[in-house]
């Protein structure tokens, strides 16, 4: 339980807890709300949702509910990947904070440097245009913290060449066998935490030999594993599940895997390799 308040530190000083409970592909209404209460009730302290996700309200009305204070729940949210104009961030930014019922969030994410039929495309102008209006947002105090998501090396670079706030982070996929070592050598090169979405595959490396052998002999399940992976290689895991039992097993990962299986899973070729990847994941 003790590293679900474990804390990493942002690059502007912030704390945001090691491991987060994520949404993503979870539906709006009674599944959502119950998932996001159950992970606050075993301890999360971090929600990751999206504008996207289209479950905003039935998160917020969960953290609302749960009787935890807000300054004590770290939210995170996403601007579209589609929102390439200036001049529509503070629109959307607003509509998350009137579905999520808050006055600001911890962390608020350009989804992706490209909109999602569009994987690869440069919008380079784009983005830092987009990215200077999330600088405005972040110097009113509705946001203490600003990052990006899916952002390659090239992408990465662009802001930092021509913005005045560095990423506090990249939020990417990230599992065993499929690490992004470019761009994630590149965020933490330059002082970006990287967050790890699908650090499950989405369930698609349960089954891999590998995986299987260690977790038993650590006794622990593939999750458990998988998850312990990602937080020892510094960072930060968005686990997502629905059911009591799987959230609160995906909590239980006060264990240490040895450098020398450290090494072992840091080697490993892509442990689902029927998941899904773009070109810009490298």
């Amino acid at each position: 339980m003790s590293l679900l308040t474990e804390t990493f530190t942002l690059n502007n000083g912030i704390k945001i807890p090691k491991v987060g409970f994520g949404t993503w592909q979870i539906p709006d209404g009674d599944t959502a709300y119950n998932a996001v209460s159950n992970a606050l009730k075993l301890g999360y302290r971090h929600i990751d949702t999206a504008y996207v996700y289209r479950n905003e309200k039935s998160v917020g009305k969960a953290i609302n509910e749960s009787g935890i204070a807000r300054e004590d729940i770290y939210l995170t949210s996403k601007l579209p990947a589609e929102v390439k104009n200036a001049g529509q961030v503070a629109d959307y930014f607003n509509e998350t904070l009137s579905n999520l019922d808050t006055d600001y969030l911890d962390l608020y994410l350009i989804h992706a440097p490209w909109p999602l039929n569009q994987v690869g495309t440069r919008f380079d102008q784009e983005n830092l245009a987009v990215w200077k209006e999330l600088e405005k947002l972040y110097k009113t105090g509705k946001i203490k913290s600003i990052g990006i998501s899916n952002f390659d090396a090239h992408d990465v670079k662009n802001l930092l060449d021509n913005a005045e706030i560095v990423p506090a982070v990249n939020q990417i996929m990230y599992y065993a066998g499929f690490t992004q070592p470019e761009n994630t050598k590149f965020a933490q090169d330059n002082g970006i935490l990287v967050e790890a979405y699908s650090p499950l595959a989405t369930d698609d490396l349960l089954n891999n030999p590998t995986m299987t052998s260690l977790a038993k002999q650590y006794t622990v399940s593939v999750p458990q594993l998988a998850l312990r992976f990602v937080i020892q290689n510094g960072v930060l895991p968005l686990p997502k599940a629905t059911s009591k039992t799987h959230i609160e097993a995906n909590t239980e990962l006060d264990f240490t895997i040895s450098d020398a299986d450290m090494t072992t899973l840091n080697a490993m070729q892509d442990t689902a390799p029927t998941h899904y990847h773009n070109a810009t994941e490298k």
